[in-house]
């Protein structure tokens, strides 16, 4: 018996992973996220099967269906939103798993960042603009951040920052960027990326809170910022396909 850790992608079924869906399709008991993760995502689960949303339930509720279905030796789908390694509340999980002796996989899926990115149509790496990328969340009501991982101490890096949990909080994020970022620094909320009803609201550090409040956005979006957003750049071209500068793939300089 195995537990699949399975990332179900940021919303839109298309972008399950070939392994995800057949796994899904596969194991017997499914367990999936349901604030986070569209019922469609789990259409596939085998017929008969016990497929329950985990929202509503508590970590030993969860856990217990698990222990029932190890008794049973039934393989179990649980289904996290994006890539389970992010935000995906996989590592108490894993603990008690291994405490009950119970094998587990993690099978990785589409980020929201990556999907986020997919949908404004744009890179976050731009050459000589922005190369990193910062994956944070703000800690409102959840679990507080580590010493040292706040939002100031990231901005100065001047990277692409991917923002999580943090709509309800875009003063403070505007508070703590503008003096590193600068006011008219390119901004991006994404509201449910993948789903039938995403949206996309793109403005600046002092601007985007009123675009969003009006849109009534209150929860399930990812902001990014940083500069690399900018509808135009005059960065140059990258040198892995320049001409001039060969490699190890490339060996000789064309004329």
């Amino acid at each position: 018996m195995t537990v699949y850790f399975i990332g179900a992608g940021p919303g839109d079924p298309e972008l399950l992973t070939l392994k995800a869906a057949r796994l899904i399709g596969a194991c017997p008991v499914c367990l999936y996220a349901g604030s986070l993760v569209p019922a469609d995502v789990v259409s596939c689960a085998p017929e008969g099967a016990l497929v329950m949303d985990t929202a509503p339930m508590t970590l030993d509720e969860t856990h217990a269906v698990i222990m029932e279905a190890h008794g049973k030796e039934q393989d179990v789908a649980r289904v996290h939103s994006g890539d389970p390694s992010l935000y995906g509340a996989i590592a108490e999980q894993i603990r008690r798993l291994k405490a009950d002796g119970i094998d587990y996989q993690i099978i990785p899926g589409v980020p929201a960042y990556a999907a986020a990115a997919a949908a404004l149509g744009t890179e976050l790496t731009v050459p000589e603009v922005a190369q990193s990328i910062i994956l944070t969340r703000m800690s409102m009501k959840s679990t507080g951040m580590p010493p040292g991982e706040t939002l100031e101490n990231f901005a100065r890096s001047g990277a692409t920052l991917a923002i999580h949990l943090g709509v309800r909080a875009l003063r403070e994020i505007e508070r703590q960027l503008v003096p590193h970022y600068g006011a008219e620094c390119p901004v991006a909320v994404v509201y449910r990326v993948g789903w039938p009803d995403q949206m996309i609201i793109r403005g600046t550090l002092t601007d985007v809170r009123e675009k969003v409040r009006a849109a009534k956005i209150t929860r399930t979006a990812l902001i990014l910022v940083g500069p690399a957003l900018a509808d135009s750049h005059g960065f140059p071209d990258s040198a892995l396909y320049d001409a001039a500068k060969p490699h190890v793939l490339r060996p000789r300089v064309k004329a």
